[in-house]
């Protein structure tokens, strides 16, 4: 699962916010017929897009937690970035609006002193283990 945003704020401030979602571990589930489910723990991942445009990538188990993190904000869209300007960028980055979310639970990452204008959310595919390293042949979300 991809969520794509721009970030507004102290670049210290937003730096921080980055570090803190590159050190969150997740639970990736993995699945392989006529075993029992196994699941390995990953790094949230960081990309930077041109434009200003940011992309967290993380398994979609968890997709509620991340955006109640991320769209939570006091005044989402303070710097009145027109809907047109986000409905583009969702076009040009293929992108899906963000689903109706409900949960209790936030990731505790410092985002109290960034702004964030989410712009969309991305799916991936289902991929099988290619390689032989203790996991060949489970099946698994394609980060």
């Amino acid at each position: 699962m991809h969520f794509t945003f721009i970030s507004y704020g102290a670049r210290t401030e937003i730096e921080r916010m980055l570090r803190d979602m590159e050190s969150q571990k997740f639970l990736l589930p993995m699945r392989k017929e006529g075993e029992k489910d196994k699941g390995v723990y990953i790094g949230g991942q960081v990309r930077i897009l041109p434009f200003g445009v940011m992309e967290y990538v993380f398994p979609k188990e968890f997709l509620g937690i991340v955006l109640n993190t991320m769209c939570n904000n006091k005044e989402p869209n303070r710097y009145n970035v027109p809907k047109v300007f986000r409905a583009l960028f969702r076009k040009a980055l293929k992108l899906q609006p963000l689903p109706k979310f409900q949960t209790e639970q936030k990731l505790i990452w410092d985002i109290e002193n960034v702004s964030i204008l989410p712009l969309g959310i991305r799916e991936d595919s289902e991929i099988i283990e290619p390689k032989d390293m203790g996991y060949k042949g489970w099946k698994h979300e394609a980060l």
